[in-house]
């Protein structure tokens, strides 16, 4: 508990310290976000096979944050995210039966941005809430084209669920509040929807617009021509899939940087590119030297790529500083010079990253950061599963637990020396185990009474197959079973 304090009391001194910079800018604002890419699937990160070369252009002409961390899993890091604060205390501690739902209670940054005159547009995956209420329309966004669940297909019971029979080509889309038939592969849909959105809003007032593609996530279904690209050069054809599927979105964002130096806006626009998990099929040919992946407490399973690129503003660096999701809505905030509330200020957990984006290596004190898989039975009580797959991470050391048994089985690494967590050392060091094990009952003892989705009932039918009977009259005739069961994952 004594090192969780200390962090804490260093947090608040250095939000009073830090210089303004590029605070209040109000640029246009454009944040890329992968779904189940991982550190390594990016060619600038070191990947041997895959290419990337829009990908590295971000890397190479911005601030790339080396030490970034979100959520081992895809819901938890969009509700931090969209709060500045963890996700357990925004009652997510899943991806399906209404554990992905985002609390009503919270603030979310496209209403803070609003505040600050910008508009505001998602396009592509929420999943923080497939009913009407928690909708992103409701939650501060004006322009709305998304699929349902966590993936283009996904149906779970309860209200987590896309329309009935969506695949990548060709899906159908919920826009403004209505289903359209779009055309072509999902990730060419998102992109071309975004940018005739930002055309059409561009220079009347400063935009965020939100891409949140659902490649690379399964099931792999790949255009053949990206499919080409790579099935000669892995042998594993779901590598060959993936890495396809990354083309095509790294194709994308070279189309909508071309766009922004067309259009004449790319000195006035700050494009941020970020995955929400570890990596998952890539592991197999590249995973920066890191233990774990999705899923899983390990830095493999939340080391993401955070690259901000803002032209003849923020100079292209390395920033070594241990940063995370947490920290997007404080950083964002404050370049777009919203004005928080005490309300808000009081649920952000985060640190504004913009000292670091003015000074890459600006003074940076100690935090600690939590992490935890969640994903406990459901209805179970979260006691079940505190001391599973949970982690504890400071700057010099992670402390994880992977117990079966829902004991406190904490192992112990210096990331100094041994950042892919080979080299147990816990039994020599008990001092720190019990300061940072302390700090975690206490965050475990704060987070809990925030769970609020943990007992919620399972509604009949999912919102999306309601409003497409409501506007097509009838469901579409049943896919083939083994078909469904495969299209119809879950997020792991």
């Amino acid at each position: 508990m004594k090192l969780h304090l200390i962090t804490l009391a260093a947090s608040l001194a250095f939000g009073l310290l830090h210089a303004e910079g590029i605070a209040g800018k109000r640029p246009n604002i454009i944040f890329i976000l992968t779904d189940d890419q991982g550190f390594g699937d990016v060619s600038a990160n070191g990947n041997p096979i895959l290419k990337t070369p829009n990908m590295d252009r971000l890397h190479d002409e911005g601030v790339r944050f080396l030490d970034f961390h979100v959520s081992p899993t895809c819901a938890p890091t969009r509700s931090a995210l969209h709060t500045g604060r963890h996700e357990f205390k925004n009652g997510v501690t899943h991806t399906i039966m209404e554990r992905e739902r985002m609390t009503l209670d919270a603030v979310t940054l496209p209403q803070i941005l609003k505040t600050a005159g910008y508009t505001t547009g998602i396009f592509g995956k929420w999943h923080l809430g497939d009913e009407d209420d928690h909708q992103p329309e409701k939650r501060g966004y004006d322009e709305v084209f998304i699929h349902g669940a966590g993936g283009i297909g996904q149906h779970y019971p309860g209200s987590c669920g896309d329309a009935p029979g969506n695949m990548y080509f060709s899906p159908l889309i919920k826009h403004n509040g209505k289903f359209e038939k779009t055309e072509g592969y999902c990730t060419d849909v998102f992109f071309n929807q975004a940018m005739k959105w930002m055309e059409s809003v561009k220079g009347k007032q400063p935009f965020y617009a939100y891409i949140a593609t659902n490649v690379p996530h399964e099931p792999l279904q790949v255009r053949d021509e990206d499919l080409a690209r790579y099935k000669d050069k892995v042998g594993d054809v779901n590598v060959a899939k993936f890495f396809g599927m990354l083309a095509n979105a790294d194709d994308n964002i070279g189309r909508l940087l071309a766009k922004l130096k067309e259009w004449g806006i790319e000195k006035d626009t700050l494009v941020i590119f970020m995955n929400d998990n570890g990596g998952t099929a890539g592991c197999k040919v590249f995973n920066a030297g890191m233990r774990g992946q999705k899923v899983t407490p390990w830095l493999g399973g939340t080391r993401a790529s955070s690259f901000w690129r803002w032209p003849e503003t923020l100079k292209p660096a390395d920033c070594k500083a241990l940063s995370a999701h947490l920290d997007f809505f404080p950083t964002i905030a404050e370049i777009a010079g919203a004005k928080l509330n005490d309300q808000t200020q009081k649920q952000i957990e985060g640190r504004s990253l913009v000292p670091l984006l003015n000074k890459p290596d600006a003074a940076w004190p100690s935090r600690t950061l939590f992490t935890h898989v969640g994903r406990w039975a459901k209805e179970a009580s979260p006691e079940t599963g505190k001391y599973v797959n949970c982690s504890v991470r400071t700057v010099d050391y992670q402390l994880v637990s992977i117990s079966k048994k829902n004991q406190p089985e904490w192992m112990l690494f210096d990331l100094r020396s041994d950042y892919g967590e080979q080299h147990d050392i816990a039994a020599q060091n008990p001092q720190i185990v019990a300061e940072m094990q302390g700090a975690f009952e206490e965050w475990w003892l704060s987070v809990v009474p925030m769970m609020v989705n943990e007992k919620a009932p399972l509604p009949a039918e999912n919102p999306f197959w309601t409003l497409y009977k409501k506007q097509f009259g009838s469901l579409p005739p049943p896919v083939d079973a083994a078909d469904e069961k495969r299209r119809a994952r879950d997020d792991q």
